[in-house]
């Protein structure tokens, strides 16, 4: 029987996706699960998995394209099977209008007829020159000539790195371009417009929702942390190269187990704003640093797992981000989050809670300084960490008892590693 697979909702404020590459081709055999084809969404690049098994019929959108999402984007059926793929997408699409007000539908189509030109205007170019939506923007704010530029994407496909690179290669006179353009005195260089890449666009959009609808207080807290830099490097010392764990795994631990007696910080309000959801999984969010800002990568049941594990996954996720490389799995699914700052020398900041989210922790560098012991003033590791926390679901009093309760395990880390201790 043939099935319809639509543009997957990858995030709770997903509207559409660029299909880049469809890695199952038509008439070729696909397994459920199996990756059909890479979706970039305002995040990343992601994985998607076939929701069937069967053959690819027909690819009913072409590499580049950007759909709605819950659009059609293949149709996978049975070896030799006869179908009407028209029919097959018009009951679909009369379906959905038949739960859908009509004038709800009346946009929808006025949309997307509007978006279908737009794509068929901008990734396609005379002369067979196709590029990006983003990269055919860019290109002419920047008053370049895409016939001069070699695309590295699917079919010759210029991509915004196309643009970047061939913007900071030297002109053929060999002059400097305007990347490493000198300052020479009485002379300053004219303004830049650098265009917004989806991701940094999609990370300002959702600040400033959090920061308009989200009331936030913040509180900071300074923890001793000299035992757990000793226990790390004794840990380290047992572990072979590429397996090392950072100070941000047994951090994410802590947390966990934190949330664990403190569930009305790892929790989010219901729709209506009358109920607060307190999440039965503890999932760590932890900010990534990436190409045009930040993505976050989410441990699944922290708390369910050691800092040895943790760290694998982390650096596994990590390095699929960065790469852009990312699956659904990785990004989705958080129900609070880390960001951690402490590697660029940064002593304390304050985060910005990722909706719907109702807290968030910022952590700062682990600095050896001088600490007051008793009558003595001693060196010794401290660190400040700082909570962000939504005023509607909880309070100072309670965002300042999680931070004295994550004390407990940055403090005394051995907690971290026994099971029996974590009470």
């Amino acid at each position: 029987m043939a099935e319809i697979v639509n543009m997957p909702k990858l995030g709770f404020d997903m509207v559409e996706g660029t299909l880049i590459r469809w890695v199952v081709s038509e008439d070729e055999a696909v397994q459920k699960g199996q990756v059909l084809a890479e979706i970039e969404t305002d995040k990343a690049t992601v994985e998607v998995e076939s929701p069937y098994t069967g053959v690819v019929r027909r690819h009913l959108v072409d590499q580049g394209s950007i759909v709605p999402v819950s659009s059609p984007i293949a149709v996978v059926g049975e070896e030799g099977e006869e179908i009407d793929i028209e029919q097959l997408v018009g009951e679909l699409q009369e379906q959905e209008s038949r739960e859908k007000p009509e004038a709800v539908v009346e946009e929808g189509i006025a949309e997307a007829q509007v978006e279908t030109e737009t794509i068929s205007e901008e990734s396609r170019l005379p002369e067979g020159v196709r590029a990006s939506p983003l990269a055919r923007r860019m290109a002419q704010k920047l008053g370049l000539d895409l016939r001069n530029i070699k695309g590295s994407g699917p079919t010759g496909r210029i991509t915004k790195a196309d643009i970047e690179a061939y913007q900071a290669a030297p002109t053929v006179s060999g002059a400097p371009s305007l990347a490493s353009f000198p300052v020479i005195s009485g002379e300053v260089p004219e303004d830049r417009v650098v265009p917004l890449s989806r991701l940094r666009a999609a990370i300002g959009k959702r600040m400033v929702q959090s920061k308009l609808e989200f009331p936030q207080f913040f509180v900071t807290h300074e923890y001793d942390v000299a035992a757990l830099m000793e226990m790390r490097l004794q840990v380290n010392a047992l572990l072979p190269e590429g397996e090392k764990t950072s100070i941000n795994d047994y951090i994410i631990k802590a947390v966990a187990f934190a949330l664990r007696e403190f569930p009305n910080l790892n929790a989010r309000l219901d729709e209506g704003n009358q109920a607060v959801i307190q999440y039965g999984h503890v999932n760590i969010g932890v900010a990534v640093a990436v190409d045009g800002g930040l993505l976050t990568v989410v441990c699944q049941d922290a708390d369910m797992k050691s800092v040895r594990q943790i760290s694998l996954e982390i650096r596994s996720m990590a390095a699929r981000a960065r790469e852009g490389r990312v699956k659904v799995e990785d990004i989705e699914g958080s129900t609070f989050s880390i960001s951690n700052m402490g590697m660029f020398d940064v002593e304390e900041f304050i985060a910005i809670i990722n909706p719907p989210e109702a807290a968030i922790l910022a952590i700062g560098s682990a600095n050896y300084v001088p600490v007051i012991k008793g009558n003595e003033i001693a060196p010794g590791w401290q660190m400040k960490a700082t909570v962000s926390v939504d005023h509607r679901v909880s309070d100072g009093v309670e965002a300042a008892r999680f931070l004295q309760g994550l004390a407990k395990y940055l403090e005394e880390p051995l907690r971290l590693m026994v099971p029996d201790l974590t009470g």
